[in-house]
Parts: structure tokens; C-alpha cells; sequence
């Protein structure tokens, strides 16, 4: 049987974690970015479908494409962190099938009628391992909504030659090291009693 995560890493996941408003000027090296999506990557998919796609985003190049499609209160941090991801779904996931599930054959096939439900659904469960994964390894996120999709989505995917053309934007999340001074108080949540059944 697996033994429980101890405390330590049950604050820095989910219990002292916040969602961030704004960086330090701490620099966040590629091989840990690496080292983050090596750990969402195994997290759990429909028959490993895999269908989520991320385009991290940290030159300045890359930056100044992003943000004119931020809304006006999301600029200014996207702008501060290191590393902003568009966390993105494969709209052709299902053409990877016979890599990722290889023992049965026909299993591209079960996804002719619910590609986008499919993709939609895991991939923002990967783009969730993704989050869970950054902070296991010390970053901080601050995952947003509050942008132009269908000017993202026409940029960075629509427009493109490759593979990429087929991909989705689902939401975007900044990554780094965050300023604790610029995180708002803790909202509440629901207890289990509102928020859950046991049937």
C-alpha cells in the first residue's frame, strides 16, 4: 500500500498555496520547467489520451505576441513572471492513440464521436497535474481566465503550419516565484457537508 505525502508537502500543494498576482525578479531555468511537465505528464488520461498541449511562453518575443490578448487586470503580472503557459488541448489528439495505447489497436476509434469532450475534459485534467506538478517542485501559479481566446487560439495555433494548427487554448497560468505581498486573502471554500453527497 502507498504511504501518504506528509504535511510538509500537503501545505506546499494545496493548503498554503495561492494563486499568484505577481513575481519575483528570480530567474526559473528551462530544465525545471522540464522537470514539471515530466512529472504532469503521468498523471491519468481516458485510455492515455493525452490531449493536452503547452506552449510555455518566457522570451520576450513570446511575450509581446501574448499580451495583447490578456485582459487589462492580467497584463501586468503575465508581464512580471518568468514563464506564462498556455495550457491548450490537441483537437487531432486521437491520431497519437497507437502510440500511447498500443496494446489495443482500435482504441483511436473510440473517440470518433466525442473529440472535443474528450480533449477538453483531460486535457484541463492535465493542465490541473500541471499546476499540482509546479508547485511539487517549488514554483508558484497563477492561473487565469481572463483573456482573448479566439485571438490566442488564432496567433498561436490557428495560424501555424504544424501540428499546432489543430490545438485549442483552454485557459493560461504564470509561473514563478510569487510576491507574497500581492496575493489577496484566502477565500473561502465549501465545506463537505455543501459540497459533497454520499449516496
Amino acid at each position: 500500500m502507498a504511504h501518504p505525502v506528509n504535511d510538509h508537502a500537503l501545505d506546499i500543494i494545496f493548503r498554503d498555496a495561492r494563486s499568484q498576482n505577481g513575481y519575483l525578479d528570480r530567474p526559473v531555468p528551462e530544465v525545471l520547467i522540464r522537470a514539471v511537465y515530466d512529472l504532469a505528464k503521468m498523471g491519468p488520461t481516458s485510455a492515455n489520451c493525452s490531449p493536452a498541449r503547452f506552449v510555455f511562453v518566457t522570451t520576450p518575443e513570446g511575450k509581446e505576441r501574448l499580451m495583447p490578448f490578456m485582459s487589462a487586470g492580467n497584463r501586468e503580472k503575465t508581464a512580471a513572471a518568468p514563464w506564462t503557459v498556455i495550457l491548450a488541448y490537441d483537437m487531432r489528439f486521437a491520431d497519437k492513440i497507437p502510440q500511447l495505447f498500443p496494446h489495443n489497436p482500435g482504441a483511436k476509434n473510440w473517440f470518433d464521436n466525442n473529440t472535443e469532450e474528450t480533449a477538453f475534459r483531460n486535457g484541463t485534467l492535465q493542465a490541473a497535474y500541471l499546476m499540482l506538478a509546479a508547485r511539487s517542485l517549488g514554483l508558484d501559479c497563477g492561473p487565469m481566465s481572463g483573456f482573448d481566446m479566439a485571438g490566442v487560439n488564432r496567433e498561436f495555433f490557428e495560424s501555424q503550419e504544424g501540428e499546432e494548427q489543430h490545438w485549442r487554448a483552454n485557459f493560461i497560468c504564470n509561473l514563478g516565484y510569487g510576491d507574497k505581498t500581492k496575493i489577496m486573502e484566502r477565500l473561502p471554500r465549501l465545506e463537505f457537508d455543501e459540497g459533497c453527497r454520499i449516496l
